[in-house]
């Protein structure tokens, strides 16, 4: 149920690299929600459009949504640890890192012929 998708306009590194940042964002964010990483999926898009401060250096967006609410200390830790983890894997400075917290009900999020609500 926690998913975290990257958005980037940087061009697509090695297929192994973005494997490995998909699957270290994936842990952090189960650790950080307390769900089991079994649920936890991450998405990757580069070479998207885009411009922050009104130009087209890198930059990045990125979604997590998890059902259940998420506390301000959660997203405070996520922002950090996920920049970081950008910065370094992508190259976007955290600067040009924008995230989007995102708390669903469980009726509102599908899984497996069903629902979490």
């Amino acid at each position: 149920m926690p998913l975290i998708k990257i958005q980037t306009s940087i061009p697509a590194p090695e297929k192994s690299e973005v494997e490995i940042m998909l699957k270290g964002l994936s842990a952090k964010l189960a650790k950080h929600t307390g769900k089991p990483e079994s649920y936890v999926m991450t998405a990757f898009e580069s070479d998207v459009p885009m411009t922050f401060a009104g130009n087209t250096e890198p930059a990045c967006y990125i979604e997590v949504k998890s059902v259940g609410a998420m506390k301000s200390e959660q997203t405070q830790a996520m922002s950090q640890d996920f920049c970081q983890e950008i910065n370094q894997a992508l190259g976007v400075p955290k600067n040009r890192i924008y995230i989007e917290f995102a708390d669903a009900k469980g009726y509102m999020w599908g899984w497996n012929g069903s629902t979490f609500g």
